[in-house]
């Protein structure tokens, strides 16, 4: 089985292993988008839906887009925190089993988001992501938990923000591997070794269109035959091994795009 594995993915199995693994969070490691979830109960969902849909596959975020959202739901404190444990219960299959083979395989695990860094940062929490690895917005409170402000600063809340932070990174690990699902995770294409689309939660025909290899299975465990060299698969152990072969099934199914 391993032999015809390694026969069946050599003209695209990597061949010197990627440093370091970088995960957008909303619609990549978790099939929700937060700030959708929060716009559910306030009666404003279809308008902030329709705003967040614009950004992710279209223009792209900006300040002003930001702000617009976050003033439209005025999320409390309160459920800016339960959105974390939301995140985790919406969280893509198999997602934890691979950040821990990631990390045992001494590759650096990051999370960059342009969701809210405290809900962000407990979802990551739940990965076992640690917290220094974990790029989000900043958001603010007023003494009764009312959303006050966010940081305007914050890169990720413009378009190429993303770009910042990975050319950052860069410098810390050459050989990187980034997945996401949207317009501001494309727009670091050129900075990664290897750059994976995840449709899996929400598929963008526009980010598909572009990528070299795009999951469409809503799972995470394709990423392992992308992410991983033929040396480093025979160090897995025989479970390790199994998930890297449904991974590898899925792709052979046709639920990886592969140019």
């Amino acid at each position: 089985m391993k032999k015809v594995a390694y026969m069946a993915i050599s003209r695209w199995q990597l061949l010197s292993p990627i440093n370091a693994v970088i995960f957008d969070c909303d619609g990549t490691l978790s099939a929700i988008e937060g700030i959708d979830e929060l716009a559910k109960n306030k009666g404003v969902e279809k308008l902030v839906n329709r705003l967040t849909a614009e950004a992710m596959g279209k223009t792209g975020l900006n300040p002003a887009l930001y702000q617009k959202r976050l003033d439209l739901v005025q999320p409390h404190k309160d459920e800016v925190l339960a959105l974390g444990q939301h995140y985790f219960n919406h969280r893509i299959a198999n997602v934890i089993s691979v950040i821990q083979i990631l990390q045992r395989l001494n590759k650096k695990v990051y999370i960059i988001s342009a969701g809210l860094y405290p809900a962000v940062a407990i979802f990551g929490d739940m990965l076992q992501v640690p917290r220094e690895n974990i790029f989000a917005v900043n958001i603010q409170f007023d003494l009764q938990g009312n959303y006050f402000s966010f940081d305007r600063e914050s890169p990720l809340v413009n378009l190429g923000g993303k770009r910042v932070i990975v050319s950052q990174l860069k410098a810390l690990h050459p050989d990187i591997l980034y997945i996401g699902d949207a317009l501001n995770d494309y727009e670091i294409y050129d900075l990664a070794t290897r750059f994976v689309g995840f449709g899996g939660a929400f598929y963008r025909e526009n980010i598909a269109s572009r990528c070299q290899y795009y999951i469409t299975a809503s799972s995470m465990d394709p990423l392992l035959p992308l992410a991983l060299t033929q040396v480093e698969y025979d160090s897995l152990t025989s479970v390790e091994q199994a998930l890297y072969h449904h991974g590898l099934t899925t792709i052979y199914e046709g639920e990886v795009i592969i140019r």
